[in-house]
């Protein structure tokens, strides 16, 4: 049985959005991609809110992004 990830480090965010890794963090920093949790001092993006953001169920912010 697989195991779901629910939260993730940039490098695999990134992956799963077929993106670079400085791309997703320059997606994060201008607030187009959902700010990382902190977990036990390691920063983790949670898998959820990702999805919420493809899939268009995510607040957008007033000005638009291009992914």
């Amino acid at each position: 049985m697989a195991v779901r990830q629910i939260a993730v480090k940039d490098t695999t965010a990134a992956s799963m959005l077929d993106l670079s890794a400085p791309e997703f963090r320059r997606l994060v920093e201008v607030g187009a991609l959902p700010q990382p949790c902190r977990i036990g001092g390691h920063e983790r993006w949670r898998v959820d809110m990702l999805e919420a953001v493809v899939n268009g169920d995510a607040a957008m912010p007033e000005q638009e992004f291009e992914l």
